[in-house]
């Protein structure tokens, strides 16, 4: 799998870099996933769905399932934030990966 991350300052316009980037590479025929670090607590889930009861339940990771998409969300509960390569070892297989955020990280970054 090919990774090309996108790096800037916030509101430099890094995730309309990226979209267009996975826009043109799917244009193409290729497959492509992608990671967004982010700074902050992200939730993806709303209290009082039933993805977020099992959550805050205790659950370490719930999957989400419908018909059209799944979403895997994993609590850390004090555990250290995953790598980058942790994470990408978790991806399905595909042609390229763009990654938003990670600077540190040693993959091929375009700056913003």
């Amino acid at each position: 799998m090919n990774v090309i991350g996108i790096v800037g300052w916030k509101n430099s316009g890094k995730t309309t870099l990226a979209a267009a980037l996975i826009r043109e590479l799917s244009r193409r025929g290729l497959t492509v996933n992608s990671i967004k670090h982010a700074h902050h607590g992200v939730d993806v889930d709303q209290p009082g769905t039933d993805s977020y009861k099992h959550r805050d339940a205790g659950a370490r990771e719930v999957i989400l399932a419908g018909g059209q998409r799944f979403a895997i969300m994993h609590e850390l509960r004090g555990a250290e934030e995953p790598t980058l390569d942790e994470l990408l070892a978790r991806l399905g297989p595909c042609d390229w990966v763009v990654v938003e955020g990670f600077k540190t990280h040693a993959h091929p970054k375009i700056e913003v």
